[in-house]
């Protein structure tokens, strides 16, 4: 009886002002979404208890100041939790989540908590979600640039830096919010009665396999990302050259009247955006789609700001998509892309000196996103290697060796990229960057990218892999590479210094 009257009462908890006042809820993490949970938490009126592996000082000091307890998982039966609230980067196969399972405690994930109290400042917003495997975050910026053009109140959250709760508490409230959602995220939601996210628009820009460790297999990750179309209203917009996303769209359980729009670099159809010869264009938002389109910007124009790649037009046609489906006019789409700025560490030109580009691709953190950077670039000395998350090299680098001039494999893990070029480009020159210090790793990448570089050549940091074997994230990284590029070029060094700690084999 005691779980069927807890089951209802959190099935009821749909608004900020409904009763949460004495709940015990155990929030699991401290890092930026774990805190925002655990403050949002109390100001409700709920009893808190923060399990995190290790919490640093100013956070520590900060939960003490709200009133939120800290414990380990040997308090949870003490404690007799009604609720967990779980931070995306926690496993589904973590300890903390089995001993509450077993509890019979119900878990929710963040972004599920701040849906139910999205109603704080009055009317909710609208909640435009985007996902994939590569592109969330430009993607998620593109639509928000373009929605604040229109002068519409929008935030962008989520994945991309901001937790969703904090937006949802922001005193003025928002029209719109643009949430970039990670796998992790996905794989907590719609699991309970009165939580279920229904969302204005959707997106899964593209699918391909990444965290395979965390969800335990390609299949696992791919129906976390497929949740993301789950309860859409309007447009549930799919990537017209991924067959895997438009069969997201093809099983969602969308609500009625939701449309599919298609997006893609080719010649668009009725109901999709595309490319005709140099024109991105609308053929979904119109009233006679079967016989014209909307114009919406060109390639040309979209060069000066760095998005004319042709991973990065995708990305426009997805924004500019869900921005259309909010009725924001194409004039204004326009306006917002010709004042964009890409962020760092997303195909950056860093340097060009002796007919050679050194190009900063470090957000480029799985197989699929370094493909779309190589595949912008004729011939590349490609730095490659970090922390592969289960996944496999080899098909990357059998796809783009005929590209690639040489490769220089950075990363503690070296071996498995080192036998990926041995089976699929044996004759390819190759350096491995045997420094293990954190300092000195870039530098030599860039001294032995140096030596094989030739006029013409791209220099492209593009690890196809995360950092956090060697650096804090992918920023650090790109920006240690920067440096380094800087350095070389300013200390006079030369193409035949043969010091340094690199093995070369070909």
């Amino acid at each position: 009886m005691a779980v069927a009257l807890n089951a209802a009462r959190l099935a009821a908890l749909t608004s900020w002002n409904a009763d949460w006042a004495g709940l015990r809820v155990v929030v699991l993490g401290a890092g930026k979404t774990g805190f925002s949970v655990a403050d949002t938490l109390v100001e409700l009126g709920a009893r808190v208890l923060v399990l995190a592996e290790s919490v640093d000082e100013r956070t520590g000091e900060m939960l003490a100041v709200i009133g939120a307890e800290r414990g380990d998982v040997d308090d949870l039966d003490a404690f007799a939790p009604e609720l967990a609230v779980v931070s995306p980067g926690f496993r589904p196969d973590d300890e903390r989540i089995a001993h509450l399972e077993a509890l019979g405690v119900p878990i929710w994930g963040d972004i599920e908590l701040a849906w139910r109290v999205r109603d704080k400042t009055g009317t909710p917003a609208e909640w435009v979600l985007v996902t994939g495997t590569n592109g969330k975050t430009t993607t998620t910026q593109l639509t928000t640039a373009m929605i604040a053009a229109d002068g519409r109140r929008v935030a962008a959250c989520g994945n991309i830096g901001t937790p969703v709760l904090d937006v949802v508490r922001y005193p003025a409230g928002f029209d719109v919010l643009v949430v970039e959602l990670s796998s992790f995220q996905l794989h907590w939601m719609h699991r309970n009665p009165g939580g279920e996210v229904t969302p204005w628009a959707s997106v899964c820009l593209n699918i391909a396999d990444d965290h395979l460790d965390w969800h335990g297999g390609a299949a696992a990750y791919r129906a976390a990302k497929a949740k993301v179309y789950q309860n859409t209203r309007i447009a549930a917009v799919y990537n017209t050259a991924d067959e895997v996303t438009r069969g997201f769209v093809e099983e969602a359980e969308v609500i009625e009247g939701c449309r599919a729009i298609g997006f893609g670099l080719g010649m668009p159809g009725p109901s999709e955006f595309g490319l005709v010869e140099d024109i991105l264009c609308d053929r979904a938002f119109l009233d006679d789609r079967r016989n014209s389109a909307i114009e919406l910007t060109t390639l040309d124009d979209l060069e000066p700001v760095g998005l004319r790649a042709p991973h990065l037009v995708a990305d426009v046609l997805a924004a500019s998509a869900l921005a259309r489906s909010l009725d924001v006019p194409a004039p204004v789409i326009r306006r917002a892309l010709a004042a964009f700025s890409v962020d760092a560490h997303r195909t950056q030109h860093v340097a060009e000196r002796d007919g050679v580009r050194w190009v900063d691709d470090s957000k480029a953190t799985n197989p699929h996103a370094a493909a779309a950077s190589l595949a912008s670039f004729g011939s590349v000395v490609w730095i490659v290697g970090g922390l592969l998350k289960g996944v496999d090299l080899a098909p990357l680098v059998r796809a783009h060796a005929k590209r690639v001039s040489a490769a220089v494999v950075i990363g503690v893990d070296r071996q498995p990229v080192v036998e990926a070029f041995a089976r699929h480009a044996p004759a390819l020159p190759l350096f491995e960057v045997t420094e293990t210090d954190t300092g000195r790793v870039m530098t030599e990448a860039v001294r032995l990218s140096a030596r094989a570089a030739r006029a013409g050549d791209v220099v492209l940091l593009a690890p196809a892999a995360a950092s956090m074997d060697q650096f804090a994230d992918y920023a650090d990284r790109g920006r240690r590479f920067t440096a380094a590029v800087h350095e070389y070029l300013g200390s006079g060094a030369h193409d035949d210094d043969q010091t340094g700690t690199g093995e070369h084999r070909s």
